[in-house]
């Protein structure tokens, strides 16, 4: 059974679990930082997201879930984020091109030769590859309070716990800051200038979900995070996080208060799984 057919409106609206910022602070970071109203809701998530009937099909898995202007609902994170990207000048130089979303975005996308169109996809791929390495990370640190199931207490897989801890202390935390630094020093956008763009030279969905894994695997390893920032190895990154949290909009949406703390959500700090290395 299909959903009916909703009046198209200038809303988003955001389906998240209330009180912790999870994987639709992405979400709300890329709307704060575009200064695109949206609201939220939190009643019956699985029992919308579940139902062809109230929110068309496919069927959505698990929020975050966001409903489009158009009625459209869209589901997994990374997806959301590379829809609206363009719509947030968020998909780079080029990227920011493919904006079907309002009439004069419209109007420059007819305007693009095939040679340019080429150009705003791949570049916008190439930001959509940086988000999908940087929420491999966040994986991955999640998976450390929870390495043997979702499902149990961390207090039930705590010993497995420590020892996963120690592992990604070691090797996966420093590879993951090694590659964003890499890509940071690469960036030819920003040859001649400051290393804190990942592509192109404005921030992008890259930027900001790479701020806030940062963010969160700091709030997780603060002890090892402090250790590595003290090398001076990866200055580029860590200069990125301070660029992010200043800009426009991601300011103000911090200084308001709304950005959600981290608690027992993703990003979970026990002082036994932390260390200097």
């Amino acid at each position: 059974m299909s959903a009916p057919k909703k009046q198209r409106t200038d809303d988003y609206v955001l389906y998240y679990w209330p009180g912790l910022p999870g994987r639709g602070e992405y979400i709300r970071l890329a709307l704060e930082y575009a200064g695109i109203p949206y609201q939220e809701k939190h009643e019956d998530i699985m029992g919308t997201l579940w139902s062809p009937a109230k929110t068309g099909t496919p069927p959505h898995f698990a929020p975050p879930a966001l409903q489009l202007p158009s009625g459209r609902v869209l589901s997994q994170t990374p997806n959301i984020l590379n829809h609206i990207a363009p719509r947030c000048g968020l998909a780079g130089e080029w990227g920011n091109k493919l904006n079907t979303l309002t009439e004069d975005g419209r109007a420059a996308l007819r305007a693009l030769s095939d040679e340019e169109l080429e150009k705003a996809d791949e570049e916008r791929s190439a930001i959509n590859q940086l988000v999908l390495t940087a929420f491999d990370w966040q994986t991955e640190t999640h998976n450390i309070h929870h390495p043997l199931a979702i499902s149990l207490y961390y207090e039930d897989q705590k010993a497995e716990a420590l020892r996963a801890a120690k592992i990604f202390r070691d090797e996966r935390i420093p590879r993951f800051f090694e590659h964003f630094e890499s890509v940071l020093a690469s960036n030819p956008a920003t040859e001649k200038d400051a290393k804190v763009y990942l592509v192109s030279k404005q921030t992008t969905t890259a930027d900001l979900v790479l701020f806030h894994v940062i963010t969160g695997v700091t709030f997780q390893f603060p002890k090892r995070v402090r250790k590595l920032k003290e090398t001076g190895k990866f200055d580029n990154v860590f200069k990125l996080v301070e660029r992010v949290k200043g800009e426009k909009g991601v300011k103000e949406y911090i200084a308001s208060g709304r950005r959600l703390e981290f608690g027992l959500g993703i990003f979970r700090h026990y002082e036994e799984l932390d260390g200097e290395e």
